[in-house]
């Protein structure tokens, strides 16, 4: 597997991450979270996927 990594990518390879994780069906209709706005500071580079996760477990668990 490929790294993930900032330092790893380029902002089109970050793009296609994010699209690969999003299901054509993506069943999110319901749901607050838009995955685009969620890793928008991973895509332009600025946080690291763990570093986001963990921020929303964060805010999800309090």
């Amino acid at each position: 597997m490929k790294s993930i990594l900032i330092k790893d990518t380029t902002k089109a390879e970050r793009i296609e991450i994010i699209r690969e994780w999003i299901p054509i069906e993506d069943g999110l209709e319901d749901c607050e979270i838009d995955l685009w706005e969620m890793y928008r500071d991973y895509i332009d580079g600025k946080k690291e996927v763990a570093e986001i996760n963990a921020e929303f477990q964060a805010e999800y668990y309090m």
